[in-house]
């Protein structure tokens, strides 16, 4: 009698931790999570970015290649390749499966020919000589998807993108400036230009949306 009394305790008190316990991860500690992203800075929805008339145009953390048709003036600047390689497409834009990890690595000659070919293709785009195209123009990030790229990127394109939107380089010159950010804490990673809010920052906007 004794045995199956204390047995019975065990067992409800083993059922009042699980139930306890499930309330508690399950259910309250998520929506405490979810709380607090949804009025932290705006990342738990992606961070989207919009263009003056309102539409979401890309996200601050996720760089997106923006891309004309060919032949078309080019009146953007361009991020950094995708982190990843397929073995058909030195650039692959807009196909989020070349952000993926690889293993191409120094001495892949895949790798090789792709970085070899981006600096021709780009600093015939830029009117600049293949030596002036700095490394992350032909380069991906660690993440594949990066955002940013490096002022001297964005130097070289000036000249481009003044001449199609009509502006004077050093207007141009000025907006990169407002748009690059400087080092974390002063110290961490190196200066860089977010390549979408510069976009915008030249009036460039979303074709259409609802």
């Amino acid at each position: 009698m004794r045995f199956t009394i204390g047995f019975v305790k065990q067992v409800w008190a083993g059922l009042l931790v699980l139930l306890a316990l499930t309330v508690i991860l399950g259910v309250i500690y998520p929506a405490a999570v979810w709380g607090v992203g949804r009025i932290s800075s705006g990342s738990a929805e992606g961070s989207p970015v919009r263009d003056t008339n309102g539409c979401v145009v890309g996200s601050r953390w996720v760089g997106v290649d923006p891309q004309v048709e060919s032949g078309a003036p080019d009146p953007f600047f361009h991020n950094r390749v995708t982190g990843s390689v397929s073995d058909d497409d030195a650039f692959a834009p807009g196909d989020p499966a070349t952000a993926l990890p690889t293993n191409q690595g120094p001495s892949s000659e895949i790798l090789a020919a792709f970085v070899t070919e981006r600096r021709t293709v780009i600093a015939e785009r830029e009117g600049v000589r293949p030596d002036q195209v700095p490394v992350d123009a032909v380069t991906g990030s660690g993440s594949g998807i990066d955002p940013h790229i490096s002022p001297a990127y964005a130097a070289i394109q000036v000249p481009r993108v003044a001449a199609v939107n009509g502006l004077g380089e050093e207007r141009v010159r000025q907006l990169v400036d407002e748009h690059t950010e400087g080092r974390q804490l002063g110290l961490l990673g190196a200066e860089r230009v977010n390549v979408l809010e510069l976009n915008l920052a030249l009036g460039l906007t979303a074709p259409s949306c609802d």
